[in-house]
């Protein structure tokens, strides 16, 4: 059994992963830690079963992997020093996922903590990028907006079935949970049931995630909460390259994606959240709109979205199955 540690259980992503984990038949996990004070909640039931402890990086050395769910900014000081005990390392936070130490200063506002380790950390889309994270120490895991987002762009922009320089309009929806577990004026419950907004956008921090992953600045990024819990809907329009169809681009990613565990594509019907919920799946369909099409993505931000593909990512790492856990 491999030894994990999950820093920052006390969050959503940190509980979801023990869930995960606690059913997981090659993992166990030996260390469940956060560094709030006085404000851990008690482990849920038919997860797991270990209390919470106080942050001790001198323990990260007895186990084989550890998760990083804890705030950016702080986290990269706990990756250097899970590293420096020959542990696999998976970062939840968005302190490794952005390339350039300059475009994270200004997206994050404050200095890189460990510029060092950035050549080496590879990007977690585990779809697109297998063999470089079965091949890591360190893994950044994507955000939640833009692993909804990516996953159906990518193989379309690489066979050429985009139109060059054409606008691309990502229109997202995401569950309260995407906002963490700290309630603020516009999260707590009374602003969000029977409620619908807009936040951010043009200008919400995944947005320097999605353009570097995705190559240009032409993705419009238009996040919206919903009144929900968990679950992320995007809404993508795209221009098609000439004589492409919706049918051109899901026979594209059908070919694309063809044999993985988790992608599934609708070639009749639509996606919902419903569909996705407490799973690592991401649902899939392309529709023609007169001369547009719109690509439909919808994933669990806490599993695909978060733990899920952390999760993924962690098996290769360590060598097992990537759907360990997950199914």
């Amino acid at each position: 059994m491999k030894r994990i540690a999950i820093l920052g259980a006390s969050g959503y992503a940190g509980q979801e992963l023990a869930r995960l984990i606690a059913g997981h038949p090659e993992m166990q996990v030996d260390l469940l830690m956060s560094a709030r004070e006085g404000q851990d909640p008690p482990p849920p039931k038919n997860s797991y079963e270990q209390a919470i402890q106080p942050l001790d990086l001198d323990a990260l050395q007895y186990v084989d992997g550890v998760f990083l769910c804890t705030p950016h900014g702080a986290t990269a000081r706990f990756a250097a020093a899970a590293l420096e005990t020959g542990a696999k390392v998976v970062d939840l936070s968005a302190d490794f996922r952005l390339r350039d130490p300059e475009l994270y200063a200004e997206t994050y506002e404050l200095e890189h903590p460990a510029p060092a380790l950035l050549d080496e950390a590879v990007y977690g889309l585990t779809e697109q990028k297998r063999g470089e994270i079965s091949r890591a120490r360190l893994v950044a895991n994507p955000g939640c907006y833009p692993t909804a987002i990516l996953l159906p762009l990518l193989p379309l922009q690489k066979a050429g079935l985009l139109q060059a320089a054409a606008p691309i309009i990502a229109d997202c929806k995401s569950g309260l949970s995407g906002a963490g577990r700290s309630a603020t004026a516009t999260t707590h419950f009374g602003s969000v049931h029977e409620n619908f907004r807009a936040y951010s956008p043009g200008s919400h921090r995944h947005s320097a995630e999605i353009n570097q992953e995705f190559g240009n600045g032409d993705i419009l990024f238009a996040p919206h909460l919903l009144p929900v819990f968990r679950g992320i809907y995007a809404s993508i329009y795209v221009t098609p390259a000439k004589g492409t169809s919706a049918a051109d681009m899901l026979a594209c990613l059908e070919e694309t994606y063809a044999g993985e565990a988790f992608i599934r594509l609708y070639g009749l019907g639509l996606p919902d959240l419903q569909g996705v919920q407490r799973s690592n799946f991401c649902d899939m369909a392309a529709l023609q709109c007169g001369g547009q099409v719109l690509l439909i993505s919808a994933i669990d931000n806490l599993v695909k979205g978060a733990a899920g593909q952390a999760l993924q990512n962690m098996n290769l790492m360590l060598g097992i199955d990537e759907s360990e856990g997950l199914l």
